[in-house]
């Protein structure tokens, strides 16, 4: 009997170091497979662009980058997270609704400046904001 809890005591402590393990970070091989994931979304996301034209082809291209930085910026975020990891995510979106908003400007007949300057003042608002969320989350902790 006695034997038998002390196995039972030695896998609850196993199985307690694993989930803290887990808490910390992700599984190599987790991280890898929904990396390689991530990418082979993008390179599907990319190849679907090739049949359009001009600047529709430029936006769908914009639009499938800005997916995949902000994916892989999600993944370290789980992977690694905290604070920091947090306004990188939050950056990779502003980065990503920016470049896509400069693409479609190319598009507006006549006021493409003003509409690149507004993308442009939402881009650094939205940056801006990450940076004092995360400064917010830091003094939190």
């Amino acid at each position: 009997m006695k034997k038998h809890l002390i196995a039972f005591s030695v896998a609850l402590c196993a199985s307690f170091a694993g989930g803290a393990y887990a808490a910390d970070g992700m599984a190599k091989d987790a991280y890898k497979s929904a990396k390689d994931k991530i990418e082979a979304q993008a390179k599907s996301d990319k190849k679907a662009c090739e049949g359009m034209k001009d600047n529709a082809k430029d936006i769908c291209q914009a639009e499938a980058k800005a997916k995949e930085k902000i994916a892989k910026a999600e993944l370290d975020a789980q992977n690694h997270p905290g604070a920091r990891a947090d306004e990188k995510v939050r950056l990779m979106k502003a980065e990503g609704e920016y470049e896509v908003a400069k693409e479609k400007c190319e598009d507006v007949k006549g006021t493409a400046a003003a509409c690149k300057k507004d993308a442009k003042t939402a881009y650094d608002k939205a940056k801006a904001d990450a940076k004092q969320a995360k400064t917010a989350e830091a003094k939190k902790s």
